[in-house]
């Protein structure tokens, strides 16, 4: 099918509504527009050498984790959480009580990323995998009674009622032909489709079937670092869309309706793969503010400490680059260490900028690697 003969699907009458039918999308796509195949090279170019650089890297899975709570606090955020990247790094005990919902949400999904990462190992990207991301998504959070895990045996809408929808979904019978044709689409190496514009086309599509009761724009989400993995695309998973989307959240949200209204989908590929190009460039340029945050601390701040703490003052900064929030007891735990010990090393680094006391209390102290927490969140 050629990009432009594109029709998004139709209405079906319901029992006093209607619900969208998309078109499938496991068939040939011809993509010949000038605009999208040049925005398809550059985001192609950009994204290479993302892939390049990160596995230059040394310890890149260190920061990978900082990628991913990134990912975790704005998706949902779109959603309408108000928790930030700091926030992902405390205890539920650390974390304001008005929060722990927000925060409990961003930890699943954490939990749901890893998992499925993991899971691409042993289990193709398939719909039993997003499943099982589903369940881990929503599990003991707001939603938990909403078929985790499951395709929806009902209908659901976006919007404060059905009858008042902004949009309503296909009809709970057409979900499991919706998600089986999507899942050889993601498969099918027969017509060949860029990848870029494959995950672009699948995305929408997800969002389009809303295939589950809740946590479909997370997981739909989710799915594009999922498919980028197991394309090895990318070797390490450090490319994520969603603080993109949420910065343009209402150009994100007015895109995927203008395709379902309208059959606009080259316009949805050209803000999609734009905002490929501009994350990749910016995941990129804080892979380089890393290394040289990393060689500065390892040239002016180690030397500091003498040889007998060496050692743990190395292992303290692996650690924060992994987690940059921290207690005397994390530390006093992570390094073997005794509570006087840590509570030395941690006033040191407070002393020479590494850390900060986030608190202001005499007890249950936290303190914030905040230099490296502030390149996550440009």
């Amino acid at each position: 099918m050629n990009l432009s003969d594109y029709q998004s699907g139709r209405y079906e009458a319901q029992y006093e509504y209607q619900s969208f039918l998309p078109s499938l999308i496991n068939h040939p796509w011809v993509i010949a527009d000038p605009a999208l195949l040049q925005l398809l090279s550059q985001a192609d170019r950009a994204l290479g050498e993302l892939n390049a650089f990160a596995q230059l890297v040394p310890d890149v899975d260190f920061f990978i984790q900082m990628y991913v709570a990134k990912e975790a606090t704005y998706s949902s955020r779109i959603e309408g959480t108000q928790t930030n990247v700091e926030d992902a790094f405390k205890n539920a005990d650390d974390v304001a009580p008005e929060k722990r919902d927000d925060w409990a949400e961003v930890q699943n999904y954490i939990q749901a990323l890893n998992h499925a990462v993991a899971r691409l190992e042993t289990l193709p990207l398939s719909n039993r995998l997003l499943r099982e991301a589903h369940a881990i998504l929503l599990q003991g959070v707001r939603g938990e009674a909403k078929q985790p895990g499951e395709f929806r045996t009902s209908q659901n809408w976006i919007g404060v009622s059905l009858k008042n929808a902004v949009f309503v979904p296909p009809h709970h019978e057409r979900v499991g032909e919706l998600m089986s044709d999507l899942e050889k689409f993601l498969h099918d190496d027969t017509h060949y489709v860029s990848p870029l514009i494959k995950i672009a086309i699948a995305h929408y599509q997800f969002e389009t079937i809303h295939p589950f009761l809740d946590g479909n724009g997370r997981l739909g989400r989710l799915l594009i670092p999922l498919f980028l993995a197991s394309e090895h695309i990318l070797a390490k998973p450090a490319l994520y869309l969603s603080d993109y989307f949420e910065r343009n959240k209402t150009a994100y949200v007015d895109h995927l309706m203008a395709v379902r209204w309208g059959n606009h989908l080259r316009e949805w590929l050209l803000f999609f793969l734009h905002g490929v190009a501009e994350t990749t460039q910016s995941s990129i340029a804080v892979f380089k503010s890393i290394l040289a945050l990393k060689e500065r601390i390892e040239r002016e701040i180690l030397p500091r400490f003498s040889v007998r703490r060496q050692d743990n003052a190395q292992q303290l900064m692996r650690h924060l680059y992994r987690k940059p929030v921290v207690d005397v007891k994390t530390v006093t735990d992570i390094l073997g260490i005794t509570p006087n010990t840590a509570g030395s090393l941690v006033e040191d680094m407070v002393s020479y900028g590494v850390l900060a006391e986030i608190t202001g209390q005499r007890r249950n102290r936290l303190f914030v690697f905040r230099e490296y927490l502030a390149l996550f969140a440009r």
